[in-house]
C-alpha cells in the first residue's frame, strides 16, 4: 500500500474476486447497486473548505445517494465532517484516512475529489482506473500535462468526470451566455475576468512537528516528499511554492476564465502575456505573485484579460469577482449573483439577479449553484442529464491558468498552438509537467 502501483494492482484483484455469487449479496445489498434502484454510492475525499457544498445535494431525497465514506488525512476534519452530515443524514458514513481503501471498495460508484490541487488529477485518474465516476474540484489539474492525461483518461475508461466550476450550473449564467450566443451584444470580442480580495499576511513557514492527527505522508501523496513546515496542510499550501498549489490563478481565476471562454466560444489561445508580482507583505511567507494582469489572444481577434488582486480589496469593477463581456452592439456583466445587460451606449437593458445564496469571494462553503452542479453530476451518471462541465471543457479553462502561471514563472509571454494548447516555447515546455514521488505517477 506504499504506492499508486500497488493499490491499482490490489483494486484489479478486488474486481476479479467479486461476483454476484461469490460476494453472497443479499436482496437488500443488491438493491443498493446502481441500476437496481438508481441509488448511487458516494465517497467524499477531502473534507476542508469545500465541505459545505455537499451536504445538501447528497442528503436531498431526490438525489437517491448513499454516502459511504468521509475521507480526509486529518482526523479532526473527518470528525467535523461527520458532525456536519449527522445533521442531515439518518445513518453514519464510514470515516476513512486512506483513500486507497475507497478505491478498493467496489460498492463505491462515485468520488467527490475535494483535496488540495496536487491531488486533483492524480486522484481522479486513480479513481477512474478503479471504476469510479469523479466530481473533481477546480483546478482539475496541477499542470498542463495532467490536463492532457485527464482527457485521455475519460476517453479510455468512459467514466463521468465533472469539474467543480459550479457557475456553469447558474440559471442566470446559462441564460445570459445563451443570449450572448444568440446575438444579444452583437459579436463578442473581449472579456475581462477579475478577482479582488484582501488576503492578509502569511506566516513564513518554519520546520515544525507534523500536527496531531495528520497523515503527512498521504497528504503529500503524488508530490515529492518534503519536511513538514508550520501550517502547510491548512490552506497555506496554496502560497508556499509550486509543489502543491497553483497560485490564485488556479485557485480562483479558473472560475471567471471559464465564463469568459464560454461567452466568447473560444478554446486554446494563440498567445499568452503576463505581468505578475508580489506587491504586498513582501517579506512574509507567500512565495508566489499576489497580483497578476494576464492576456490571452485567440483566433478571430478575440481576447480574454485577467485582473487578479489577491491582497488588495479595491473593487475595480464594482464587486469582488466577475466577468465583463464586450460585443459589437453591447456588453454584459456576469457574476455569481446574476447578470446585467447593456446596450452599446452603456445603458442597462436588463438586470437579472439570482435569489440564490452562493456568490462573492468567501472561502469554500456551498450554495444553490454547487447543489445544482453536483446533482447534474449524479443525474449524468444515471444517463438522465448531460454534464454542464465535462472534463474536456474544464481542462481547457484550467489550462488558461496554467499558461499564465508558466508565463509568470519564466518571465515572458509566448506563443501557443491554438489547436491543442501546446506552448511554442522551450522554457514553457520545461514546466509542462512536474516531478512525482516515485511510484505515484499518474499513468494510463
Amino acid at each position: 500500500m506504499n504506492s499508486r502501483r500497488s493499490f491499482i494492482k490490489k483494486s484489479a484483484l478486488g474486481v476479479a474476486g467479486i461476483t454476484m455469487g461469490g460476494a453472497g449479496l443479499s436482496a437488500k445489498s443488491y438493491g443498493n447497486i446502481i441500476g437496481a434502484n438508481d441509488r448511487l454510492n458516494v465517497a467524499i475525499v477531502g473534507l476542508g473548505r469545500r465541505l459545505g457544498a455537499f451536504p445538501e445535494p447528497i442528503s436531498r431525497k431526490e438525489s437517491n445517494v448513499q454516502l459511504l465514506y468521509l475521507c480526509d488525512v486529518m482526523e479532526k476534519q473527518r470528525e467535523r465532517a461527520a458532525e456536519r452530515f449527522s445533521q442531515v443524514l439518518d445513518y453514519i458514513p464510514a470515516l476513512e484516512n486512506d483513500v486507497r481503501r475507497i478505491y478498493d471498495d467496489q460498492r463505491v460508484d462515485a468520488i467527490i475529489e475535494a483535496t488540495p490541487d496536487h491531488w486533483h488529477a492524480p486522484g481522479t485518474i486513480y479513481a477512474v482506473q478503479a471504476g469510479k465516476h469523479v466530481y473533481v474540484e477546480k483546478p482539475c489539474s496541477h499542470n498542463p500535462r495532467e490536463g492532457e492525461l485527464l482527457v485521455e483518461c475519460q476517453k479510455k475508461y468512459g467514466k463521468v468526470i465533472q469539474m467543480g466550476n459550479q457557475q456553469r450550473s447558474s440559471a442566470e449564467s446559462i441564460e445570459i451566455i445563451r443570449e450572448i450566443h444568440n446575438g444579444a451584444i452583437g459579436v463578442p470580442y473581449k472579456a475581462i475576468a477579475f478577482y479582488s480580495n484582501a488576503r492578509g499576511e502569511t506566516p513564513v513557514p518554519q520546520a515544525a512537528p507534523v500536527p496531531e492527527g495528520l497523515d503527512w505522508e498521504l497528504w503529500q501523496g503524488p508530490a515529492p516528499r518534503m519536511e513538514y513546515k508550520h501550517n502547510t496542510w491548512d490552506y497555506h499550501w496554496h502560497w508556499y511554492g509550486w509543489t502543491w498549489g497553483t497560485a490564485e490563478t488556479g485557485n480562483n481565476a479558473v472560475h471567471e476564465l471559464d465564463i469568459a471562454r464560454w461567452a466568447l466560444q473560444v478554446d486554446f489561445p494563440e498567445r499568452v502575456e503576463v505581468a505578475a508580482h508580489k506587491n504586498h507583505f513582501v517579506d512574509d511567507g507567500w512565495t508566489m505573485y499576489d497580483t497578476m494582469d494576464a492576456t490571452w489572444r485567440f483566433p478571430g481577434d478575440k481576447v480574454i484579460k485577467w485582473d487578479g488582486k489577491s491582497r488588495n480589496g479595491y473593487n475595480t469593477y464594482g464587486s469582488g469577482r466577475g466577468t465583463i463581456i464586450f460585443g459589437s452592439e453591447g456588453s454584459a456583466y456576469v457574476d455569481r449573483g446574476g447578470y446585467k445587460l447593456y446596450n452599446r451606449g452603456g445603458s442597462m437593458v436588463r438586470d437579472s439577479q439570482s435569489a440564490g445564496d452562493e456568490g462573492g469571494i468567501a472561502l469554500g462553503g456551498g450554495g444553490d449553484m454547487s447543489t445544482r452542479h453536483v446533482v447534474n453530476f449524479f443525474e449524468t451518471i444515471r444517463g438522465k442529464e448531460s454534464l454542464r462541465s465535462p472534463i474536456d471543457e474544464g481542462v481547457i479553462s484550467t489550462h488558461l491558468g496554467h499558461l499564465a502561471n508558466i508565463s509568470s514563472r519564466i518571465g515572458s509571454g509566448f506563443d501557443v498552438n491554438p489547436r491543442n494548447g501546446q506552448a511554442l516555447d522551450r522554457a514553457a515546455l520545461d514546466l509542462w509537467s512536474r516531478e512525482y514521488e516515485p511510484g505515484w505517477e499518474p499513468e494510463l
